[in-house]
């Protein structure tokens, strides 16, 4: 039993999914954060730039 749970607790395979899992929700919330802030703004730009076309 006391091999199991030792082999168990250094078991790391699969955790640096989970992580980097964690780190891209992160970065997605952010982005769509950023995005949902500066909409008027980032609207404008476009149709600024779709003007001088």
């Amino acid at each position: 039993m006391t091999k199991l749970m030792t082999r168990l607790w250094k078991q790391e395979e699969g955790q640096d999914m989970a992580e980097y899992a964690i780190m891209l929700g992160v970065i997605a919330a952010v982005v769509i954060g950023v995005i949902v802030t500066f909409a008027n703004q980032i609207t404008a730009v476009f149709t600024g730039l779709v003007g001088k076309f």
